[in-house]
């Protein structure tokens, strides 16, 4: 039997026939011959959810996924928006049910008593401080206790969640394990368990409701210019900018879409915000589909950095300003991956001083800052323009072991040196074991051209004989 199929889910009417979750498929057929069936589809069921609770993001940004089948919403604070609990739970049924789902929503102080109320309990509404009293009818399963815990309970004559709260609770941990218990004690809070958030809340948010759903792309423009000037005084009042921004525009059918955008510097100006999501919008491919209209718009600072309120100077140069400006809408044009910068990294190995990142990203601007202060030194060596990824084996012969090469072959050509500057001696981080010192060369041939090279390892170390590599070319 254990490899036997089994029903997953059953609606009302199977239901009301007997059928039930778990129940063999061969006696679910024996009992209703003309049984319609489906195959179980867990990821569609999952991304289902999923779309769901990105819909019931309406009501409060801070939710999280239960699966198989609910959704766990924070409303703290947010329930007088929506005139008070009762009605806000209503209007969440009433709008799912309009999309076709069956729909049972509770509200609680604690998630562990929400998901029971809403499961098991006529009870949907339940205050600070009543949750034993809602619990003590409730069956077992109201504490997720898995069928074989239950059924065990039950052999004891426990069938209420009251029959254990009457009981010492030392000889039900000791028989039927501690979670059992801590279940309890998170439905009626003495545990406190804080739900994962679906996605982290962002630091700032704008948001429009509308009693008539937007049904055109002006109205939708103009609610997004009106959300930015709020998101931007929320900014400035705490000396902040956005470095990545998020539009969400809910649809009355259910169907929500999420645009995000970044900024290579910290942004606030509310025309500047509106042209990056129209960039995005415009040029992505997938216009945005109004269908009966959108009924929320949300305008949300995903990422802020500090951006104090400088001083205006006729004088001051605007070319910082305007090249972001460039990579931001080309970043938003052609999509963030397509627009990169170097980032860099702590490193002494050339090869590795820096990455390839996307230019809109936050970068380390400590890093940036002592990289370019050491290549801005005077004592600084020169650095060849092109620097390859690997650097490539050469055969060179230098007039003294541990001299400059006189001659080398790179890629099948000999080069005769005619003057070279080193060595420019590079060892990798005292605290990493990355290999053998470097001594670095600028060669130039016979002919002008210009090469950077190294010798791999000393002659006096007492390990292998040194070799020599090609890591760039000069201009």
């Amino acid at each position: 039997m254990k490899g036997a199929l089994r029903l997953a889910a059953c609606d009302a009417r199977a239901a009301s026939l007997g059928l039930k979750p778990g129940l063999a498929l061969a006696d679910a057929r024996a009992m209703q011959p003309s049984l319609a069936i489906a195959d179980a589809d867990p990821g569609a069921d999952l991304a289902l959810l999923r779309g769901i609770a990105d819909w019931c993001g309406r009501w409060t940004p801070l939710l999280a996924l239960d699966p198989p089948d609910g959704i766990i919403l924070d409303i703290s604070g947010a329930t007088h928006l929506f005139g008070g609990e009762r009605s806000l739970r209503d209007e969440i049924e009433k709008r799912l049910s309009a999309q076709g789902f069956a729909a049972r929503a509770a509200i609680a102080a604690t998630p562990e008593m929400g998901w029971a109320a809403a499961r098991f309990s006529n009870q949907l509404l339940i205050q600070a401080g009543q949750e034993e009293n809602a619990l003590r009818p409730l069956p077992l399963e109201a504490l997720r206790a898995g069928p074989d815990v239950a059924s065990a309970l039950r052999r004891v004559g426990l069938r209420r969640v009251g029959d254990i709260m009457s009981r010492p609770r030392a000889p039900i941990a000791a028989r039927f394990g501690q979670p059992l218990l801590d279940r309890l004690d998170a439905a009626l809070g003495r545990i406190r368990s804080p739900i994962a958030a679906r996605v982290e809340t962002a630091p700032y948010i704008a948001e429009k409701r509308f009693f008539d759903p937007v049904v055109t792309p002006m109205e939708i423009e103009r609610t997004l210019l009106k959300l930015a000037c709020d998101l931007s005084t929320l900014l400035a009042a705490h000396d902040e900018g956005a470095q990545r921004i998020e539009a969400l525009f809910f649809r009355v059918d259910g169907h929500v879409r999420r645009i995000v955008v970044g900024a290579s510097r910290p942004l606030r100006e509310p025309h500047a915000m509106v042209r990056l999501l129209r960039e995005k919008l415009s040029h992505s491919g997938d216009e945005i589909d109004i269908g009966y209209g959108f009924d929320v718009v949300r305008l949300s600072a995903l990422e802020v950095e500090k951006r104090p309120q400088g001083q205006v100077d006729f004088a001051d140069d605007q070319n910082g300003a305007d090249v972001a400006q460039l990579i931001d809408t080309l970043s938003a044009r052609l999509g963030a991956q397509n627009v990169t910068c170097l980032q860099p990294i702590d490193s002494h190995w050339p090869e590795s001083a820096a990455t390839i990142r996307p230019a809109v990203e936050k970068r380390d601007r400590r890093a940036a800052a002592s990289w370019r202060i050491a290549m801005a030194s005077p004592e600084a060596p020169e650095r060849p323009i092109r620097l390859f990824d690997r650097p490539e084996p050469v055969e060179a012969i230098a007039a003294v072991p541990d001299g400059p090469p006189i001659r080398f072959r790179w890629r099948r050509v000999l080069h005769e040196v005619a003057h070279v500057e080193g060595p420019e001696r590079i060892a990798a981080e005292w605290w990493k074991a990355a290999g053998p010192a470097r001594d670095y060369f600028r060669a130039e041939d016979s002919r002008g051209r210009r090469f950077w090279l190294f010798r791999e390892g000393l002659y006096d170390d007492g390990t292998e004989p040194p070799r020599w590599f090609m890591h760039g070319l000069f201009a």
